[in-house]
C-alpha cells in the first residue's frame, strides 16, 4: 500500500483533542494562566565574563503609603545601603511610596540578591524614625538584570523623571531624595 492509501483518521478523537488541549494549556500556561502575576520570578544574576551585573530594583512600602518623601526617611536608608557593603548602591530615587534603584554585586562571591535585600530592609526597619508606620515594606520586590549600556541610561533616565511625573517637583534635579552612592560602571 502507498502513503495515500495508508489508513489515517482524518479527524481527532473529541475527547482526545479536548484532553489534549487542557494538557497543552496547563503545561505552557500554569494553572494560573488566567491572572497576573502577583509576584515576580527572580532570576540569579547572569554571570558573563568581562560584562556588568548592573540590576535596576523597585521596592515599595507596605500598602504603598507614602512614608519615604522625608529627609530622615532618606538618611535611614543611604545609611542601610553603605552597611550592606556585599552590594554596592549606584543612582536611586526615593518616591513617596517606593524606591527605584540600580544596584551591583561586590566582587565575585556574594549572598542572593534577595537576602541582601532583606538585610538592608531589616536596618531600615530597626532605625525607622517612626515605628507606629511598622511594617514598612511589602515583601517582595521587582529586579531586572540589565543587558546593555544603552538600557542602564534609559532606565535612569525614566527613573530621575518619575517626581516629574509624579508632579512632586518640576525639574528632576529638584528632586532631594535621588542620588548616587557609587558610580557603576558599565562595560561589555
Amino acid at each position: 500500500r502507498g502513503f495515500a492509501e495508508t489508513d489515517v483518521r482524518t479527524e481527532p478523537h473529541p475527547h482526545t483533542l479536548d484532553t489534549l488541549a487542557r494538557f497543552l494549556y496547563f503545561s505552557f500556561m500554569g494553572k494560573r494562566a488566567d491572572r497576573t502575576r502577583k509576584h515576580p520570578a527572580h532570576q540569579p544574576v547572569f554571570e558573563q565574563p568581562n560584562r556588568s551585573r548592573v540590576l535596576f530594583l523597585t521596592v515599595c512600602s507596605k500598602g504603598r503609603e507614602p512614608i519615604f518623601d522625608n529627609a530622615r526617611a532618606h538618611e535611614v536608608i543611604v545609611n542601610a545601603w553603605v552597611q550592606a557593603a556585599y552590594w554596592k548602591t549606584g543612582r536611586y530615587t526615593i518616591m513617596p511610596d517606593h524606591i527605584h534603584f540600580f544596584c551591583a554585586p561586590v566582587g565575585m562571591e556574594y549572598p542572593p540578591l534577595t537576602k541582601w535585600i532583606r538585610y538592608w530592609k531589616s536596618l531600615v526597619s530597626n532605625h525607622w524614625p517612626r515605628p507606629e508606620q511598622h511594617p514598612i515594606w511589602q515583601t517582595d520586590h521587582w529586579d531586572t538584570q540589565l543587558r546593555t549600556g544603552d538600557s542602564y541610561s534609559e532606565k535612569w533616565n525614566y527613573v530621575r523623571n518619575n517626581p516629574v511625573r509624579a508632579g512632586l517637583c518640576a525639574n528632576p534635579d529638584d528632586w532631594p531624595y535621588q542620588g548616587e552612592l557609587e558610580h557603576l560602571l558599565w562595560h561589555d
